[in-house]
């Protein structure tokens, strides 16, 4: 029987391995995950355990990342971004099935625009992936990717710097 009153959890910071100079800004939740020297965690960021961020990397509010994602130095995760873990592969969630999920590795140098959503996939150094993309394939060569499913965007004039 229910008392009709729900339990409460609170998010929270705890069992984090952090480097020198780590900023949390609360609220998030953030825990039993490895944040390198110089990282930044925005506010309203939830960070599963197990994960691992490199050095200087920075994750902007309201993202989302679960378990088995590894994220290099040099990062930036921009706001809204979700990582999973979980691709219902048995035609719906793998309800704690660890066995189903699988790995996120995200290379050195790569930023991952606002609201994008990045399914279990490997992606190399030096990478660009906009605004609202959808990562469904590994990411083997450097460059600009954008859209749903993420492709390359050719370099032009207007796009080098």
């Amino acid at each position: 029987m229910s008392d009709g009153f729900p339990k409460l959890w609170k998010a929270q910071v705890r069992d984090v391995v952090c480097g020198a100079r780590v900023k949390i800004v609360e609220p998030a939740n953030v825990y039993e995950c490895e944040l390198a020297d110089d990282c930044f965690v925005g506010p309203f960021v939830e960070i599963q355990k197990g994960v691992k961020i490199g050095p200087r990397t920075k994750i902007q509010s309201h993202s989302f990342i679960c378990e088995l994602v590894e994220i290099g130095e040099d990062c930036f995760i921009g706001h809204g971004v979700v990582f999973v873990n979980d691709l219902f592969s048995g035609g719906g969630p793998a309800r704690g099935n660890r066995a189903l999920w699988k790995e996120t590795r995200i290379g050195n140098r790569v930023s991952i625009g606002s609201n994008a959503t990045v399914l279990p996939v490997q992606i190399c150094d030096d990478v660009v992936i906009g605004a609202g993309a959808v990562v469904t394939r590994d990411i083997t060569i450097s460059g600009i990717y954008a859209g749903n499913p993420a492709r390359p965007i050719p370099r032009t004039a207007s796009n080098e710097t």
